[in-house]
């Protein structure tokens, strides 16, 4: 490996503000109507029922549906993107899924609705775990937390500002002879089209095809980037194949479907949970701002927490207290006064926000160049499982223990336990480059965490 001299670290750091700054923004706005399309069906619930005959089961079904395609073809899309660039393949996502997200407009049947569900799937497959690929080949280690915390600022922004403008767009009933929903759908299924399209002119596949960096740069931080990938795979294996079959990676799906059960409650519960707190006389209004308070807490956590795990070195330790601390606060939401449960879901909320980009900074840090592809698409896959059983624990705790709060309980429970063995994620900590030293696999700092990690088969 060669080693970095002053001049080439300080090209590096130029280059990654470069990158930062024309990258990082336009790759949130995508997160953002990725999430805007995924949530948007939420508000359309009982116009679907009374427009379109799609009944409450035969919501739920669709809804569910969605995940069957979007799993199974995860893995292909990310080999896809892996051979095609990043800049045809995210922009062909964006731009299928916002038309057929649009379409939905059209629904006027239960038939129709599984099969737009089943294809949104398969269009919006490989979206996130495309993006985490895309941040390796520009982010070296050393900068990959801090900018896949920047990208996890989408979902919260999505919940702040995507709830208003999906019921503006709800309140355009009659407008050109159509209810309001179905100007929803379409507006913000072309307005995911749009940022595809725009994808083609903004993404870069590699830091050696961008023309906004200069020749150094691009040398400096492709040196970094090639030397740090040639450390990793001096420790692991390197195919698409063997990433698969490989035990830590697995481990590494385990844990994210466990943080997914949590954070479930936070998707799909949190609204519903601070509505019923506050009463049946609340005003909407007052109700969506408090909601707001903890997306606005996640945003901040977002933000502090990776950077500081990366400034320490003590990634498995500080996502995993930052999921103790979000299972504390599921539970003491469960059944006390709303100012209380309000402050205890925005630890609830920060802590399950906090913990992911560090999370998919441990997984990248591990998993480089091939075997990266299938092995991110992988972990997110098993993830997905744990979104599709989540709400299903969740009625079944209800009903069980003939409680409202009994499957807040379990799934904090289940988050907790996320927490624990996410620790020994931390001895994944990757690799460091500096001016005037080669690039080095750097020691395991996590002891506590040396031994729980399930290693290459």
């Amino acid at each position: 490996m060669t080693s970095l001299s002053t001049a080439a670290a300080s090209a590096v750091r130029s280059s990654m503000k470069k990158a930062t700054i024309r990258i990082v923004p336009f790759i949130l706005l995508m997160y953002i109507m990725a999430f805007v399309d995924r949530v948007n069906l939420g508000f359309a619930t009982n116009e679907l029922k009374v427009h379109a005959g799609v009944s409450t089961a035969a919501y739920a079904l669709g809804a569910s549906l969605f995940f069957v395609t979007y799993c199974f073809l995860e893995v292909p899309s990310n080999v896809i993107m892996h051979k095609v660039g990043a800049r045809i393949w995210m922009a062909r996502i964006m731009i299928s899924w916002g038309l057929i997200s649009a379409a939905t407009m059209f629904v006027n049947n239960e038939a129709w609705f599984y099969v737009l569900r089943l294809l949104l799937g398969a269009a919006e497959a490989g979206f996130f775990p495309g993006i985490i690929l895309f941040l390796t080949y520009w982010f070296p280690d050393e900068y990959r937390g801090r900018v896949t915390g920047l990208f996890y600022f989408g979902a919260p922004l999505a919940f702040i500002f995507g709830a208003p403008v999906s019921g503006m767009f709800l309140n355009m009933d009659g407008v050109a002879g159509l209810w309001g929903y179905p100007w929803m759908f379409l507006m913000e299924g072309l307005g995911a089209t749009a940022v595809g399209i725009a994808a083609l002119f903004v993404l870069c596949d590699a830091p050696r095809k961008a023309k906004w960096l200069t020749e150094p740069e691009k040398k400096a931080l492709t040196a970094v980037l090639d030397a740090e990938n040639a450390a990793k795979n001096q420790h692991g294996h390197t195919s698409m194949l063997s990433a698969m079959k490989d035990r830590t990676v697995l481990y590494f799906g385990l844990v994210f479907a466990l943080v997914q059960m949590g954070v479930s409650v936070a998707l799909f519960f949190l609204p519903a949970q601070i509505s019923a707190m506050m009463g049946k006389g609340a005003n909407p209004v007052v109700t969506g701002f408090v909601v707001a308070i903890p997306w606005t807490c996640a945003l901040l956590a977002t933000y502090f927490v990776p950077r500081y795990a990366e400034k320490v070195r003590r990634y498995g330790i500080i996502g995993g207290a930052s999921l103790i601390l979000a299972a504390v606060g599921m539970l003491v939401s469960a059944g006390t006064t709303p100012v209380v449960a309000v402050v205890a879901l925005c630890l609830a909320v920060a802590g399950l926000w906090a913990c992911q980009p560090i999370f998919w900074t441990l997984l990248t840090n591990y998993k480089t160049g091939a075997a990266a592809v299938t092995g991110i698409a992988l972990v997110n896959t098993i993830a997905n499982i744990g979104n599709f059983f989540a709400p299903n624990v969740k009625v079944w705790a209800d009903q069980s223990f003939n409680s409202g709060f009994g499957g807040l309980i379990v799934l904090a429970l289940v988050t907790a336990l996320a927490g624990l063995i996410y620790i020994p994620l931390g001895k994944h900590k990757g690799v460091r480059a500096t001016a005037g030293e080669a690039p080095v696999v750097v020691p395991n700092q996590d002891d506590v965490a040396s031994h729980g990690a399930s290693q290459d088969a």
